[in-house]
């Protein structure tokens, strides 16, 4: 799993980037100044916060951390078990376009220091969804743009459509759970725009490593 893993992680990299894809991170960008501009971003959060939404979607902050983890591992060790050399490429397949995903992403973050929302206070009068500060590490990556948790989700569920068009079930199950993640993190810990941005730039990147995989 170790070498697959490796395998092409930079040219993948790079490939996540290349040609049309440079288009989807730009489209991400776009979308994230007009929901900025436009007040979308404040009037989401104001209309979204309340304490029945967040304890149903509080979950997938934490899922969006363990799962991508737990996932590529737990086929691993299935495919170990098995001898199942398919699924032993698939889990080292969907590891890497995480954890590209991740390095982009938090990439971003560290350029664009976007000031996050209230995590613990609902309902606040201070507008702060338009405070970028750009610089280096100028507020960690762990908050800000775009929403890492989205952005790996996606890479994920853009991964098993392309190493698995013939599942319904498996696509179904990552649709609906990169959704979820994405949902979640839109009214916890990221701003709408943050999502919107993670969602396009994570699939770019799924598809760009599964097809690169493929190939």
């Amino acid at each position: 799993m170790f070498n697959v893993f490796l395998s092409g992680i930079f040219y993948n990299t790079v490939r996540s980037f290349h040609r049309y894809n440079i288009l989807w991170h730009a489209l991400a960008i776009g979308l994230t100044f007009g929901l900025v501009t436009t007040g979308v971003d404040w009037s989401y959060f104001e209309y979204t916060r309340g304490d029945t939404l967040f304890f149903i979607t509080l979950p997938a902050a934490i899922g969006g951390f363990f799962i991508p983890i737990i996932l590529p591992v737990g086929m691993y060790v299935i495919a170990e078990w098995r001898k199942n050399p398919d699924l032993l490429g698939s889990s080292a397949v969907l590891a890497q376009a995480e954890l590209i995903a991740l390095l982009i992403s938090s990439t971003y973050k560290a350029f664009t220091g976007r000031i996050q929302p209230e995590f613990f206070t609902y309902l606040s009068n201070v507008d702060v969804s338009h405070q970028f500060n750009f610089g280096f590490l100028q507020h960690g990556i762990f908050w800000g743009w775009p929403s890492s948790h989205t952005a790996v989700a996606f890479a994920m569920a853009a991964t098993v459509f392309c190493i698995y068009p013939h599942s319904k079930s498996l696509r179904y199950m990552a649709a609906l759970y990169a959704l979820y993640i994405a949902f979640g993190s839109s009214i916890s810990i990221h701003w709408l725009s943050d999502v919107v941005a993670g969602a396009i730039i994570g699939t770019a990147i799924g598809v760009a490593v599964a097809r690169s995989f493929r190939q």
